[in-house]
């Protein structure tokens, strides 16, 4: 199958959006239609779009009650997009995560002038320097691909453990951005603010969070005490 065309695909907001809620679980029609601010209709067509890109396929499913089928749809692909783009360099190269053993990485560019002036110099130290990126490349797939097995992981874990859906969302996109606001994730799974603040406040029973002044982070100092055995560390 072509290579899709990713640029194409997250250059929509909307479409960027379903596959953020699509990441964090299988997804049926009315669930997605639900999570963003644009009709059913056009939720459709977006994801016609990218089922045609080779980026989603859908299947159906008997639900737990009498009635049609659900349609659900799932992401396809497993793959790292990098991208440069300068007055001199538009590249891009999509990488297939694979089981990959991490290596070490040994990078030294502190030889390498940019103002050399023979030509031939140039050109075998731009090529070097792409053998330098290489390694670079591998390394990231090798990453990516243990960070796509650990959060799949926690996801089964968590549904099984604790099965809040809600929660697995806010912890979902906290450990891919870092910290949010509560407007942010309000936004993110279209519910109410409160109910954001009520939902992070539970998962925080579960894993150690930072709630202050509207915004939500993993408490990563709580999390080391805990894994260390220590379940008193400091709350906010």
């Amino acid at each position: 199958m072509p290579e899709p065309d990713i640029f194409y695909i997250l250059g929509n907001k909307v479409r960027r959006e379903l596959l953020s809620h699509l990441t964090c679980t299988e997804c049926y029609f009315s669930f997605l239609s639900s999570k963003v601010t644009v009709s059913s209709t056009a939720v459709a067509k977006h994801l016609k779009i990218m089922e045609r890109e080779g980026i989603l396929k859908s299947y159906e499913r008997e639900g737990p009650f009498i009635g049609p089928a659900r349609k659900y749809y799932d992401i396809a692909i497993s793959r790292t997009y990098v991208t440069t783009i300068t007055p001199n360099i538009f590249w891009y190269r999509g990488l297939d995560l694979s089981e990959r053993p991490l290596e070490k990485l040994s990078i030294d560019i502190s030889e390498v002038s940019t103002e050399e002036k023979d030509l031939l110099k140039l050109v075998n130290s731009f090529v070097e320097m792409t053998s330098e990126l290489e390694k670079v490349l591998m390394a990231l797939q090798s990453i990516e691909s243990v960070r796509d097995g650990l959060m799949q992981n926690i996801k089964r874990r968590y549904l099984e453990e604790i099965g809040d859906m809600t929660q697995l969302a806010i912890l979902h996109y906290l450990l891919l951005t870092k910290k949010a606001t509560v407007e942010e994730l309000s936004d993110r799974l279209n519910l109410k603010e409160r109910e954001v603040i009520a939902k992070a406040q539970e998962l925080d029973r579960f894993i150690p969070l930072k709630i202050k002044d509207d915004v939500i982070e993993i408490d990563e100092e709580r999390l080391k005490q805990k894994i260390g055995g220590d379940n008193h560390g400091g709350e906010d």
